[in-house]
């Protein structure tokens, strides 16, 4: 006789997680964004008539935080009563619920959080890490550290902050560039390149800041620097400007942080516009879109380096068959009472169930709103 398990509870927080210090990237630089102070969190929460519990999160920055948490209000009850196992069904339920908003953007990274907690819980009720539930290649990923430079940090502190990253073992450093100033972005790399050496990975990141002639330009000049990719060197819609600057340079091109949906993706994709594929699970809708991306990234032989969120694209970059490349941002961490280990310039696959996080003690301090469905 078959049994089936069901949702009796879903309970969503918007977290307010305060930054250490003030980021800036280029986007601050250009005028068009203010630094950043703090990240925006949704959280889902799922109980099961079984005793079963599931967590997962997005999130914003900037903007768009109380939206997400305000439409995941409107549609978490659509999953109450429901089989938690049955996760691309209730996916598509949750996406028309909220049908009138579209299938991408704010609506469709409010349903991430709720999908990432069905994933988790169904990977804990097997008692197999996420990455394990799903088929890994691998039980560990290179990882690469973003968060030690940024724009607003000065040369010397971007410099020791490279060289402490790979001291702990991280495998890659990329640092911001974008700078109305395109001299300082070149000083920036080539002091980077040669304290790293040439055998640690380096990566560069406009945010999306240059025009076309800028992009081929800077594209060229930095050539030298034997770069492991150029992230976002143009508008992350500017497909046409993408796949030139793919064709015509070394250095591969990596993109797709900003897209919010898998259709968007597909539309970079055939465009032929990133050798790197940067897709965000909590941006695209959850885990189940993520999933067909990488599968429709697999079949055009792309590379894939996820944004962000480590917590949750460790598991996904697992499941990749070509080797992929997984952030490290340690933004996060004061919300998880776990953290990733790091060895030998790999992010190691945790070994608890689901993706193997529980919310530390902190977060009631840094929770704005809250609300519960039961049934």
């Amino acid at each position: 006789m078959t049994t089936t398990d069901r949702i009796v509870r879903v309970r969503l927080s918007s977290v307010l997680l305060p930054l250490d210090t003030p980021i800036s990237d280029a986007k601050v630089l250009t005028g068009r964004q203010k630094p950043m102070t703090e990240v925006a969190l949704l959280f889902a929460e799922i109980d099961t008539a079984d005793g079963l519990h599931g967590l997962g999160f997005g999130y914003s920055k900037r903007a768009g935080g109380r939206g997400q948490y305000a439409h995941a209000g409107e549609i978490a009850a659509e999953l109450l009563g429901e089989d938690p196992s049955d996760i691309a069904r209730l996916w598509e339920k949750l996406v028309w619920a909220g049908a009138s908003v579209g299938r991408s953007g704010l609506s469709t990274q409010a349903i991430a959080a709720l999908d990432i907690a069905l994933w988790d819980l169904k990977a804990r009720r097997a008692g197999l890490p996420l990455a394990k539930l799903l088929g890994a290649y691998r039980d560990s990923v290179r990882c690469y550290n973003t968060s030690g430079g940024f724009l607003h940090a000065p040369l010397d502190e971007v410099l020791a902050n490279a060289t402490a990253a790979v001291g702990r073992g991280i495998g890659g450093i990329k640092i911001k560039v974008g700078h109305p100033d395109a001299r300082v972005d070149l000083a920036r790399v080539k002091a980077v390149r040669d304290r790293l050496g040439e055998d640690v990975p380096l990566m560069v990141d406009a945010n999306q800041q240059w025009d076309r002639p800028t992009a081929q330009r800077l594209g060229r000049a930095l050539e030298e620097y034997a770069l492991t990719w150029i992230e976002e060197p143009l508008d992350a819609y500017d497909h046409a400007g993408h796949a030139a600057l793919a064709a015509s340079l070394d250095t591969p091109i990596a993109t797709g942080e900003m897209l919010t949906s898998v259709a968007e993706h597909a539309e970079l994709i055939r465009a032929g516009a990133a050798d790197i594929i940067q897709p965000d699970a909590p941006r695209i809708g959850g885990i189940t879109p993520f999933l067909r991306l990488a599968a429709l990234a697999d079949h055009h032989r792309l590379q894939l380096a996820p944004h962000f969120a480590m917590e949750i694209h460790l598991h996904l970059a697992a499941t990749y068959p070509q080797e992929p490349w997984v952030e490290h941002f340690e933004w996060l961490e004061p919300l998880f009472n776990e953290r990733l280990e790091i060895r030998d310039g790999r992010m190691i696959v945790p070994d608890r169930p689901g993706l193997g996080l529980t919310l530390s003690d902190r977060v009631p301090g840094w929770t704005a709103d809250s609300c519960e469905f039961a049934s």
